[in-house]
């Protein structure tokens, strides 16, 4: 039997057994309508927002930590925690001023100056936000209500930076957290969202605890995404931690669970049999699948031995690893950009298409020096996006006469392992796998992974001029004509100098059960206005 029929069988099963002894407590009936049970993508192995830009950590977080603007469905930042704005006519003084009532968790007002403290660890950390700092004069409070941000020269998408939902978010703590070092993790987890984190019911690998924030005051415009009104219809939300699929679909069809967040689609024709199950795509914008390479070390310091695995690289046996055969849920990626979006670009993208090039890509190896030393892959088993991208991976690198030191191991520790610019052989890395949504991949501006401007890029930090010459190009561009030049121009020179590897195009599933409405289809799960029957 192959790995996917036993899946199947498994889950087909049902079997209370599956899941480890995580069966739902006995609740009341009216207790267990106002506690919704959900199986996130992944362990929420650490919970500082601002620190990593893993998404696990940006879901749970936007129950947690509120924003001053929230990035709506139609991709448009709204005012969140935020009252009004004021921008002086040459665009360099932005005014910002609170709405009233904020307060945090423990129950301490929200002040102009934990917005302060918040933003600037933020920016320290966020691509966006750096570009801020670059021209930055001075980040003041005021008074309690209301700050002030003075820049050197204009920045027309500040409001986009603040709402964006790509991490690190600008996520809005109390000062004497937020002024912790940014490359050091928080340790309390207070912030003003519509929901408080159980730090004390959190178990990593298992499970952890939100419960309604009573207090907070949602603001009257209806939910969109980050934006508008969050009504929390229901008292408790209880992530549930399973790693293995079967588990999770059959603890599904029991009703041990009610919502997975993402079924991989082998399991789909069995969860959608069940009469009490509904299961659709969880976010028409996708995803875009990630081989990320680190520029510091050999071998893929060189540009050709990047190159080399471009021109190998099989998107078709990446997506039908991640998606299965169903071609409806992927497609093939010349490119960086979301597919069908008004910046979409080809251009520098031959490397990717046609009969993959085995021979020239081993001589292009040979070229770069590559004398068989170790790769050490990190690839998170507990992710099944990341674990069948792995696989593929292995026999890939291996193909090309790769010595694979493939460390199998959990998404929290490679969230960990991926930060480090030791060595390969002394705890670091050469290469991981990860995806990004395609929300996130419609334009620079949110788009962290195609940044490549060396120690401030994300991680596997590569420097290439030339992409972030024409991501300035993009920022400063007058009209969508001028943009979409601009955008090509990116896809090529990150192609050329291999920013990362995309894998291509695909889409993922959500299931929940039939008693749970107002779920939404987005980015990341938004638990406002979800509600449960018993």
């Amino acid at each position: 039997m192959d790995r996917r029929t036993v899946l199947k069988g498994l889950a087909g099963a049902g079997s209370l057994a599956l899941t480890g002894g995580l069966s739902a407590p006995a609740l009341s009936q009216g207790a267990a309508a106002r506690t919704l049970r959900f199986v996130p993508q992944a362990n929420l192995a650490n919970f500082d927002p601002i620190w990593g830009t893993q998404y696990v950590v940006r879901n749970a977080a936007a129950m947690v930590w509120d924003t001053l603007y929230g990035i709506d469905s139609s991709l448009q930042p709204q005012r969140q925690m935020v009252e009004s704005e004021e921008t002086s006519d040459d665009g360099k003084i932005w005014t910002f001023r609170l709405r009233p009532g904020l307060k945090f968790h423990d129950g301490e007002p929200v002040l102009a100056k934990d917005v302060v403290a918040s933003l600037s660890r933020w920016a320290a950390r966020d691509p966006m936000g750096l570009m801020i700092i670059a021209i930055q004069q001075e980040l003041t409070a005021v008074d309690d209500r209301t700050f002030k941000w003075v820049l050197k020269q204009p920045f027309p998408k500040m409001l986009y930076a603040l709402a964006k939902n790509n991490a690190p978010c600008s996520f809005i703590m109390p000062e004497r957290i937020a002024k912790t070092d940014p490359f050091k993790q928080i340790t309390e987890y207070v912030g003003s969202g519509p929901m408080k984190f159980a730090k004390g019911e959190w178990v990593p690998g298992a499970k952890a605890v939100f419960e309604k924030f009573t207090d907070y005051v949602p603001r009257q415009e209806k939910a969109s995404w980050l934006a508008g009104g969050k009504q929390i219809l229901i008292d408790r939300v209880e992530w549930v931690v399973m790693p293995d699929p079967a588990t999770a679909a059959a603890a599904l069809q029991n009703g041990e669970v009610d919502w997975w967040e993402n079924p991989i689609a082998d399991l789909v024709p069995v969860l959608k049999k069940n009469k009490n199950i509904s299961v659709d795509i969880g976010d028409p914008l996708g995803n875009i699948g990630s081989f990320r390479m680190n520029h510091l070390f050999a071998p893929f310091n060189d540009v050709r031995a990047r190159r080399a695995v471009l021109m190998a690289l099989s998107q078709e046996d990446y997506m039908r690893a991640i998606v299965g055969d169903d071609t409806a849920l992927w497609k093939s990626l010349p490119g960086f950009f979301t597919p069908d979006t008004p910046l979409y670009s080809e251009l520098g993208g031959e490397i990717l298409k046609g009969k993959r090039d085995f021979d020239a890509a081993k001589k292009l190896l040979a070229e770069s020096g590559y004398s068989g030393q170790p790769v050490t892959c990190l690839v998170a088993q507990d992710q099944p996006i990341t674990k069948a991208q792995g696989d593929v991976t292995a026999d890939l690198l291996k193909r090309l006469g790769m010595n694979v030191d493939f460390v199998a191991t959990d998404w929290g520790t490679v969230g960990s392992r991926r930060a480090q610019k030791t060595p390969p052989g002394q705890g670091g890395w050469n290469m991981f796998h990860s995806w990004h949504a395609g929300a996130d991949c419609i334009t620079p501006a949110a788009y962290t992974a195609i940044r490549a401007n060396g120690d401030k890029a994300w991680f596997g930090w590569p420097n290439s001029p030339n992409t972030e010459k024409e991501i300035t190009a993009w920022f400063e561009a007058k009209n969508l004509e001028e943009e979409k030049a601009a955008i090509g121009r990116v896809n090529k020179a990150a192609l050329e100098d291999v920013v990362y590897a995309p894998t291509g195009f695909f889409l993922t599933y959500t299931a929940w059960r039939k008693n749970v409405s107002g779920i939404t289809k987005g980015p990341l799960p938004f638990f406002w206005s979800v509600s449960k029957s018993a």
